[in-house]
């Protein structure tokens, strides 16, 4: 069950709330966390361990060891993940997108990218269709600018490919009883009937390459953990359609910059999207909540707390791929060698050269759309 106020905090494929204890959230969704034999199987395939493992922003699985047997059996191995198009992209919502990429060069895969708009259109009350249809198109433009190699990937948004999806949809909502969704999603008489049917419509994805191909494939999903239980339903349903069960590696979630809770497009300031200007970013920035002390004088004396920090978080996770300046910058900051006024500087300087950077490739994806989204 993906709902359970007891751990102390809430995650769904809907809401997260709380401080999450992801220990525990292993034992809840009955996930496996990674191993460093699974780490080291993935660096001697791709050449290098990406940050996000190295650090252990992805830090769970299920069967990745069967999806790189696959591989290295020569069974045809994809990729899937996605969006849900309810407001502007920002940084959180990159980080699968990002190891996707990583993914896809190591293992040359093809990727599914599913632009669920049909959710977010009936879980949002407040979101009209063609609001919806306009987050679609714009968020399209941030997944483009990640660098995904157009000749491996195919991306669609749900109502605009939905002659293809509703196919092996209704095959998969013919074997999962209202039950087994209730049990998973805790879905109650006030739900409405589009959402309770949608989880078919996310599974789908997990069976394209082997409908549209007619040959055997294996599926890996990197997506946040708060999806998970969308991929339950796909792999308690695969093996009666004849195929192999979706695996899954799954990332922690970035925290806002406030205190308190993930980063959530809701909450604006605490979140950089991939629009603001490099001046907004680093206002959020400079507002971000740290481990210092009150005053610069009792930093120096009792020294900060890093373990905290939001602004030392996106360091160790997003920003700064040396080990060793993570570990320096962590003691200087036990120590009171550095004040939080420096980390956030650099934090800002940081920020700003990657959406600088990102929004270039942004505006040239303008041009790329047709040769990413396919349609019906």
């Amino acid at each position: 069950m993906a709902i359970d106020e007891e751990l102390g905090f809430v995650v769904t494929p809907w809401e997260v709330r709380g401080e999450v204890d992801y220990g525990k959230l292993i034992k809840k969704f009955g996930v496996e966390p990674l191993t460093r034999e699974l780490l080291q199987r993935i660096e001697r395939h791709a050449g290098y361990l990406h940050l996000y493992l190295r650090r252990g922003l992805f830090f769970a699985h299920r069967d990745l060891g069967l999806w790189l047997d696959s591989y290295e059996k020569g069974v045809k191995v994809v990729l899937y993940t996605g969006r849900g198009p309810s407001g502007r992209t920002h940084i959180g919502h990159l980080v699968p997108w990002i190891f996707t990429k990583y993914l896809q060069d190591a293992f040359k895969a093809t990727l599914y990218f599913q632009v669920t708009d049909d959710e977010k259109f009936l879980v949002k009350q407040e979101l009209t269709m063609d609001e919806v249809e306009r987050y679609s198109y714009d968020n399209v433009l941030d997944v483009i600018a990640v660098g995904f190699d157009p000749e491996r990937t195919k991306m669609f948004i749900d109502t605009k490919y939905a002659k293809t999806l509703y196919r092996i949809a209704v095959e998969v909502a013919k074997h999962v009883t209202f039950s087994t969704a209730k049990a998973t999603f805790g879905f109650t008489e006030s739900s409405n009937i589009g959402i309770i049917f949608f989880p078919a419509i996310q599974a789908a994805p997990c069976f394209l390459a082997q409908y549209l191909e007619g040959k055997d494939a294996h599926v890996l999903i990197p997506c946040a953990i708060d999806q998970d239980p969308y991929w339950r339903i796909a792999r308690d349903v695969a093996p009666k359609l004849g195929f192999r069960k979706p695996a899954g590696i799954f990332s922690k979630f970035v925290p806002g910059l406030i205190q308190g809770g993930k980063m959530s497009a809701s909450i604006p300031e605490s979140s950089i999207f991939m629009t603001d200007t490099p001046e907004e970013a680093a206002k959020k920035v400079w507002n971000a909540f740290t481990g210092g002390q009150p005053t610069v004088k009792e930093q120096r004396e009792k020294g900060g707390n890093p373990d905290i920090c939001t602004v030392y978080y996106y360091f160790y996770f997003l920003f700064e791929e040396d080990d060793k300046v993570v570990e320096e910058l962590y003691q200087r900051c036990r120590t009171g060698d550095v004040i939080c006024g420096e980390c956030k500087r650099k934090l800002a300087e940081r920020v700003a050269k990657f959406l600088e950077e990102h929004q270039r490739r942004r505006e040239r994806a303008k041009d790329l759309i047709d040769k990413f989204l396919v349609e019906d």
